[in-house]
């Protein structure tokens, strides 16, 4: 038997080799031209072995590694021989090189059974890595990804201390420690309190995220996350710098009798009031409203979207904060300034959720205000997630041909970019852009904000 050892914030620590998978070489993806990389030979398909005798655990060791003037770097190439490079170079200057992969010992896997967790809402059949639960505290860092600290060993919080890994991105859903054992169904997440201590401590920091279940972990439940987190948003270096209020997401492929409740009409106009109070207490005392609602609580309460300045710098526009006012804020500057009329006429599309239709109608009619220019918004529902009411990013390839049947679609089909797989054109359902396009037989094009979706209706065919 293991004798085991135990920190405040982490989870008990075998007196042996760390469980992490094996440290792999990193398979080098591209050299960029005229950098030191493509000087030394490297090539897409190489791969870096260790700098200075060190294995790189991911692509935040290898950025810590090449901060040295004089390195030793072993290199495998494409026949599988090895190569140790020793060189100099300016201790700011990076080499050049990107990797398929940002993490090299493998993914740190959720260990919680959150009811609620949108990876176990999905059918089975697709793409594995739909159904990878990521709870790994560096792609927290690198990528802004949400962990919940449950799975960290000592060895973890060792380097997030030493390695300055801040800030975090952390789920946390209630901070009453019992309440937040039975929302993660884990034990070991009423440790977030002492945790949140631990960051503070060592002038660390996060952002926070609370998913609301109505009647788990609303009301008076809410009342004290909010504050608790808020405790320690104070003071010249605050551990928690904001805090992001979700509504829960459920789709038919939920396990049935699992207890859980939609957000509604009624429900979301009681999370706003309630927040909105909390947040004229905290701009009062810690000089910030620090904690924001997602845009779709007003969308399903049906009531408008705080101005631009209730969002302060946007701290959790990614999380869905705010990134509708910014989206048409960044509208208002792309249309100042629109032709009179286009030289050809031009009809186009654009699918956005159906939750958001209503809030993009203005931006629309006034592109169509342009003589010879119409594009139709369609505002579609999911029937793929058994959703009504969705917002964009979760639009499925099966919803689009559904949702767009008969319709007339015009010269050019719109699609923005949140509804695909980051750098490839897959849609949530393993339908790919391609297979789409053939379907409705028209042009598509994905664009990425305002100014690409004015481009894209202004320019010529």
């Amino acid at each position: 038997m293991w004798n085991e050892t135990t920190t405040d914030v982490g989870v008990p620590i075998p007196n042996k080799k760390s469980s992490i998978g094996l440290i792999k070489p990193a398979v080098i993806e591209s050299v960029e031209p005229g950098s030191i990389g493509e000087e030394l030979g490297l090539e897409a398909g190489d791969k870096l072995v260790s700098i200075n005798g060190i294995k790189p655990r991911d692509i935040i060791d290898y950025k810590f590694l090449i901060v040295e003037e004089e390195l030793i770097v072993e290199i495998q190439d494409l026949g599988g021989k090895t190569h140790l490079i020793d060189f100099e170079k300016e201790p700011d200057e990076g080499l050049g090189i990107v990797f398929t992969e940002a993490l090299f010992d493998g993914l740190l896997q959720c260990n919680n059974q959150c009811p609620f967790c949108f990876i176990d809402q999905q059918p089975s059949g697709h793409r594995q890595s739909l159904y990878l639960k990521d709870d790994d505290y560096r792609l927290s860092f690198l990528y802004g990804s949400y962990l919940t600290l449950t799975n960290l060993k000592q060895s973890d919080w060792q380097r997030i201390e030493q390695q300055r890994l801040s800030p975090l991105f952390v789920s946390v859903h209630a901070t009453e420690p019992e309440l937040r054992g039975e929302l993660l169904r884990n034990k070991r997440a009423g440790l977030l309190m002492k945790q949140l201590g631990w960051f503070a401590k060592r002038n660390l920091q996060i952002h926070a995220q609370v998913v609301v279940c109505p009647g788990l972990n609303d009301g008076l439940a809410l009342n004290r996350t909010l504050q608790d987190l808020a405790s320690y948003a104070q003071g010249s270096w605050p551990a928690v710098l904001s805090t992001a209020v979700v509504p829960v997401g459920l789709t038919r492929f939920r396990p049935k009798n699992d207890g859980l409740k939609p957000v509604d009409i009624e429900c979301a106009n009681k999370v706003i009031n309630q927040v909105e109070v909390l947040q004229q207490e905290f701009k009062a005392t810690i000089g910030s409203h620090f904690a924001w609602l997602s845009d779709e609580w007003y969308l399903i309460a049906g009531q408008s979207l705080p101005i631009r300045s209730a969002y302060e710098d946007l701290p959790q526009q990614e999380n869905g904060v705010g990134s509708i006012r910014h989206f048409l804020e960044s509208m208002d500057i792309a249309t100042s300034t629109l032709p009179k009329q286009l030289q050809k006429p031009k009809q186009c599309s654009w699918v956005v959720g159906q939750l958001v239709q209503q809030a993009l109608t203005p931006a629309c009619r006034r592109l169509n205000q342009i003589d010879g220019l119409t594009i139709h918004l369609y505002g579609l529902p999911s029937p793929y997630w058994g959703q009504e009411q969705v917002v964009t990013g979760l639009l499925t390839g099966e919803d689009l041909l559904k949702g767009l049947e008969g319709q007339n679609l015009g010269d050019q089909l719109l699609l923005p970019s949140v509804m695909f797989k980051q750098d490839q054109a897959v849609f949530l359902d393993d339908m790919t852009l391609e297979q789409l396009r053939n379907a409705l037989d028209v042009p598509i094009r994905i664009v990425h904000g305002a100014d690409d979706i004015v481009a894209a209706v202004i320019q010529d065919s």
